[in-house]
């Protein structure tokens, strides 16, 4: 997205839809290449308890490493205020993301208020979380009397020498899995456990994984290797494309292509032959999927951005604490949002794109 129209101040007409004078079937917004908004990802703190190698290495978020002071932070009402705006512009979705947002202060609290919002449709706003399982045992009963039904869990390893070497952290494999399982017998359905595959790191934990969370009704997905943020020293040489994934696991498991259960979906699914679960794969990298792309990133501080590689944001903070006017946040949102090109990931091909510094990962959530 050009930066000038991150800055456009000129009134916009939001589609008739969002006035309520026209059937709410009808696309709400289209960007400039004709993806609606349907998806929002909201952070909620830019504070993690892991220091992930390809998310946030300890020779940069070290000790000394400045975090966001509270009062920077959106506060839950004004997440609130914010999101009933991005619904009424089609938002059917909500991932409450971090850091890890386990880690805000009652986050449940904030999930029940998103729960209870409707789609312009009437339909319940799907609501989901992403986390790191470190504190899930804690967390899970309390998240599932909030309303929240699915769940995200990265782990990367089920070994722990491994895990615990990309995480850099004193968390254990037996932590996450303990979260997982807590979560599973709260209700919360599905539970989707999320993998960043690095060759020569962890590609030997693929099998592994597999063989773990098969059959236990979870939905292991493998995640190709991004150059998402500017810190994480990412290389071609350390993606392990989906298809040799696929082709692995095709030899100890047969799988066969699942449809995909909604447009824009970004993982591609296969399932198990012999019956014993799905799981997905999310090729950024090798087969990307902006075309279909169709989700928004609150960061914790307030700033919207269009991609996961976003270079440019608008500060929301600003119109949420400066006025109550719904209308003029609608309005800025619909016009950034109409206004949008990001397509990151097809215009990268194998090699970074040499823009300007990206936004860290662990500002916007996955």
């Amino acid at each position: 997205m050009n930066e000038h129209l991150l800055h456009d101040h000129r009134p916009i007409r939001i589609p008739a839809v969002v006035k309520g004078d026209v059937a709410p079937s009808e696309p709400i917004l289209l960007d400039q290449h004709a993806r609606p908004l349907r998806d929002l990802r909201i952070s909620v703190t830019d504070r993690c308890n892991f220091r992930c190698t390809y998310c946030m290495p300890r020779s940069v978020f070290g000790k000394d490493f400045q975090f966001l002071p509270r009062s920077e932070l959106l506060t839950h009402e004004e997440i609130e205020r914010a999101a009933k705006v991005f619904v009424s512009l089609g938002v059917e979705k909500i991932r409450i993301t971090g850091g890890e947002p386990l880690l805000r202060k009652d986050v449940d609290m904030l999930a029940s208020r998103l729960v209870a919002l409707t789609t312009t449709e009437g339909r319940p706003v799907d609501i989901s979380l992403t986390t790191n399982g470190a504190l899930l045992a804690r967390k899970a009963q309390s998240l599932a009397k909030a309303g929240v039904k699915r769940l995200n869990v990265s782990l990367d390893a089920i070994d722990n020498a491994v895990f615990q070497r990309m995480t850099d952290a004193d968390w254990t494999v037996d932590d996450v899995l303990q979260g997982i399982e807590v979560a599973r017998s709260a209700g919360i359905a599905p539970i989707k456990i999320n993998m960043v595959v690095k060759r020569g790191v962890n590609d030997d934990q693929v099998l592994p994984m597999a063989k773990y969370f098969r059959g236990t009704g979870h939905i292991l997905r493998f995640i190709e290797f991004m150059d998402v943020g500017n810190t994480n020293q990412w290389n071609r040489s350390a993606v392990y494309p989906s298809s040799e994934l696929i082709a692995l696991l095709h030899r100890y498991f047969p799988l066969e292509p699942v449809s995909p259960s909604a447009k824009g979906e970004v993982a591609k699914r296969w399932r198990y032959v012999d019956g014993q679960g799905e799981i997905g794969v999310i090729s950024s990298v090798t087969q990307p999927f902006c075309g279909d792309c169709t989700r928004a990133r609150l960061a914790s501080n307030g700033r919207l951005y269009l991609c996961l590689f976003g270079q440019q944001s608008v500060d929301l903070r600003a119109l949420l604490r400066e006025s109550d006017d719904d209308d003029a946040l609608r309005e800025k949102v619909a016009s950034v949002w109409i206004q949008r090109t990001d397509r990151y990931s097809e215009a990268r091909g194998f090699s970074p794109v040499t823009y300007s510094p990206r936004v860290e990962m662990s500002h916007i959530g996955g």
